[in-house]
């Protein structure tokens, strides 16, 4: 699964500005969300569809939109074979999924078909409005219902040790990598942080999903989360 870690942006007149896709047949929640999106990016253009029909026509008339909230419930068309199109028709945008539904499997499967978000409609504000940023600034959001433990509560007291991650064979140097996984940081930023070379830092990443068994950096963040790393671990001194 690969992940898009970048926003694409225009300039007017010196002002930075984004194309933006909201897409829910709730006249209201595109109202909600336009404002967040406005407090985030002032100077966004938004565009608004209640179907994937109207989707679909506004991406083909805009292919440089940089971002789609898209509803997962929509009323002419599963938003999951909708997601899927967009992923392979334009792959440089970044999605992310709203849903009244927060269970671990549709989010799981909405991350597999390469969304960068996932929103419950239920969410605060606030942490809608971080969530967006995040995504904004090239990181992957992840809710915190799939990274809870249901199937064991005692699994979700115990953390997870630097000691832990190194009996998996990691070196310090690629748990402080998986630290910046963690938080959703890009590659770019995780080199900068650590004052590596991009390419090293895809290699540790490499070697950290061999170690944690997954084949994708959401994998590695929501199996990391299960086993009790529920915030990313300090750097030793």
């Amino acid at each position: 699964m690969i992940f898009f870690n970048w926003i694409s942006v225009q300039w007017d007149d010196g002002e930075l500005f984004m194309k933006v896709l909201i897409v829910d047949d709730h006249a209201l929640i595109r109202e909600a969300l336009r404002a967040v999106l406005k407090q985030l990016k002032r100077e966004a253009v938004i565009f608004e569809a209640s179907n994937s029909r109207q989707a679909m026509h506004i991406v083909e008339e805009h292919p440089d939109i940089s971002l789609i909230l898209l509803d997962i419930n929509l009323p002419d068309r599963d938003g999951f074979s909708v997601l899927r199109e967009l992923r392979d028709r334009y792959a440089t945008i970044a999605i992310i999924i709203l849903s009244s539904s927060d269970d671990q499997d549709t989010i799981k499967r909405a991350f597999k078909l390469g969304a960068l978000g996932f929103i419950p409609k239920t969410t605060e504000r606030e942490v809608m409005l971080n969530a967006i940023k995040l995504v904004f600034s090239g990181g992957i959001y992840i809710p915190s219902e799939i990274l809870e433990e249901t199937t064991s509560p005692r699994l979700t007291n115990k953390l997870v040790t630097r000691d832990s991650l190194k009996g998996l064979g990691l070196t310090d140097r690629q748990i402080e990598v998986l630290a910046l996984l963690m938080k959703g940081k890009s590659n770019k930023v995780i080199a900068k942080t650590l004052n590596m070379a991009v390419p090293t830092v895809k290699n540790h990443i490499t070697v950290v999903l061999k170690a944690l068994g997954v084949t994708s950096r959401t994998e590695a963040v929501i199996k990391v989360g299960k086993m009790g790393w529920e915030s990313s671990p300090k750097s030793e001194s």
